[in-house]
């Protein structure tokens, strides 16, 4: 069996002696209950990952020892940013979760006109906060050792009014185009996947005129939480690590 891993966001060096923060002690102790001597994996996004000795357990506090450092990464040679309308409830989390599994690089929340949660100011702050530790927890979970980066949410105007270079590559039931119909990307590709209900159609009215490319993922209309993940697999199978 592996060693559990846990995301904490501190440097990290061989040597280092330290109780773990607050979460990932209760996680080790009572959850995974974990024993003194066991052997833990940090990572801190900075590149590679520690092996750590957990030296003293006592009650919620679990502290452990850097004993070595390994310097390897599990990022896929892919690069895709996720712009996903944003989604109510677990849907989002699943599809954030899902979406670092699949190699995502960064991920940009959309709030769509057609969004059911509609955030802004501190509730905004506080959801993006809870999205970044969904995605710190699936890097966990996958091996990873990059986090990627929830952004803050924008308006589809506002976002491809920034956008740098790269393909944008739109989720459409409409489409005709396949993603087997695209040359390999040379760079880093923008997949944008709508809310449920979909993008409005002045929506869908900006991305064209920003040159997004529609995609149709088969005959079928999949869900708001599921199109985005299917896109992401079937670009793994065709130009990635799959």
């Amino acid at each position: 069996m592996s060693s559990p891993r846990f995301y904490l966001n501190q440097p990290l060096a061989p040597g280092a002696r330290f109780s773990l923060p607050p979460g990932p002690a209760r996680h080790a102790a009572k959850a995974l209950r974990l024993a003194v001597d066991d052997t833990v994996v940090l990572f801190n996004g900075r590149g590679g990952e520690y092996t750590a000795r957990i030296e003293r357990i006592h009650k919620d506090d679990v502290a452990v020892s850097i004993t070595g450092f390994i310097d390897i990464e599990r990022e896929s040679r892919l690069r895709v940013m996720l712009a996903q309308g944003i989604s109510s409830g677990e849907r989002m989390d699943y599809t954030l979760q899902k979406a670092v599994e699949l190699g995502i690089t960064a991920i940009q929340p959309i709030a769509a006109k057609r969004s059911v949660v509609k955030l802004a100011g501190e509730r905004a702050d506080r959801r993006v906060m809870h999205w970044q530790g969904v995605v710190a927890s699936a890097c966990e979970q996958c091996g990873r050792n990059q986090v990627p980066i929830v952004a803050t949410p924008l308006t589809l105007a506002t976002w491809l009014g920034q956008h740098g270079a790269g393909r944008l590559l739109f989720l459409s039931p409409q489409a005709e185009a396949r993603l087997a119909d695209l040359p390999a990307p040379a760079e880093t590709d923008c997949l944008v996947a709508g809310p449920e209900g979909g993008f409005e159609p002045e929506e869908i009215a900006t991305l064209h005129a920003a040159g997004a490319i529609p995609i149709r993922l088969g005959p079928r209309v999949l869900r708001t939480e599921t199109a985005a993940l299917a896109a992401l697999a079937a670009m793994q199978t065709l130009w990635g690590d799959f």
